[in-house]
């Protein structure tokens, strides 16, 4: 089937979806997503981030559909034309979502862990309003420990649920979920600290705001800080893949976090044993440094591009000073035809 997207032509299999087809095609057209996951069956349809315009439904009928759809949830028909970054009442809707997330949302990123990895602060950074409309009081949580490593601030989720379902995939039972309706509703636990599965660490990788941070980790640092290596380990426990990124402040490994793509999406899934019980540089095999998106703030402490060297005279300039100033200050180097200002001097 041939999709077309922003001008940008595709060829796609049937069951594709148009993020998906996006995805393929790359760059500016690509939807943003908080809820859609592609590694989680069933995820997606929740947070409308990815709302995109259907100007040709297909060949066969070329009907515009009225609303803007999902396109983690809207599959492609053959000759099917969507805008997405192109398109005036795309920007408008994706402005409206971004801001109904951040109604309740507070303004923890100063303290929240997740600052600089946030796919919250990238949304509200191209699409948000720099003042707020919300009068109304926002509602609030008391942090929760539901697990022995996992601590969750309520206040900050957007509900997109890819916690309960990496628990509901990945292990055996699940002990969490969301409770409540409406306004009410909120992601907790029957009993605190109930989480103790080998891959609850996981929650905390797909989670797209700082609703669920690693205790181990939490006011440690920034990530900006600390820089990420490709690593990998022979790990005994079925499931895990054994390769992760380790998050180095000097010769220290402060976290460890699975492998993401360029998406914010999780290579493989990891077990806690390498997420929290390897801290050792020894226990690791370093693969080498792990390079981030362009305009990742990650890049502020980017050590694997080449630097010119800098070279400063600081003793020439302590002791002659500038060329330029030394010229002014010269009584030789003075024109006397000429006024300061360089004009010439009337005889």
């Amino acid at each position: 089937m041939k999709v077309t997207i922003d001008g940008h032509e595709i060829e796609v299999e049937a069951g594709t979806t148009i993020l998906q087809a996006a995805r393929m095609i790359g760059g500016d057209v690509v939807p943003p997503a908080m809820c859609y996951y592609s590694k989680l069956k069933g995820s997606g349809g929740k947070c409308r981030c990815c709302l995109v315009e259907v100007t040709k439904g297909s060949d066969a009928n070329p009907t515009p559909m009225p609303k803007l759809v999902a396109s983690c949830v809207t599959g492609c028909m053959d000759g099917m034309e969507v805008k997405s970054k192109s398109s005036d009442r795309v920007t408008e809707a994706r402005k409206a979502v971004t801001e109904f997330l951040l109604i309740n949302h507070p303004l923890d990123c100063p303290v929240c862990d997740q600052a600089g990895e946030c796919d919250l602060q990238n949304l509200s950074f191209e699409h948000g309003h720099a003042n707020t409309r919300f009068i109304e009081e926002k509602r609030t949580f008391e942090p929760e420990n539901i697990g022995d490593k996992i601590q969750l601030h309520m206040n900050r989720c957007i509900l997109c649920q890819r916690c309960v379902q990496v628990a509901e995939q990945l292990t055996d039972y699940r002990v969490h979920g969301v409770l409540n309706r409406g306004d009410h509703a909120q992601i907790s636990t029957m009993v605190s600290a109930a989480i103790e599965n080998e891959f609850s660490g996981n929650m905390i990788d797909v989670c797209p705001v700082g609703a669920l941070t690693d205790k181990t980790f939490r006011f440690k640092s920034r990530v900006w800080f600390n820089k990420p290596f490709n690593a990998h380990r022979e790990c005994t426990t079925p499931g895990c893949c054994g390769k992760v990124t380790v998050w180095m402040f000097g010769n220290e490994i402060q976290r460890v976090t699975a492998r993401k793509d360029e998406y914010h999406e999780v290579e493989d899934f990891i077990c806690n044993t390498c997420r929290y019980d390897k801290k050792e540089v020894s226990d690791w095999t370093i693969e080498g440094p792990r390079k981030f998106e362009k305009d990742s703030v990650i890049n502020v402490n980017n050590y694997s591009r080449k630097l010119e060297k800098v070279i400063i005279n600081t003793e020439r300039g302590i002791l002659m000073g500038r060329d330029e100033d030394r010229k002014k200050i010269s009584m030789a180097a003075i024109d006397y035809n000429k006024k300061i200002d360089g004009t010439e001097v009337k005889q």
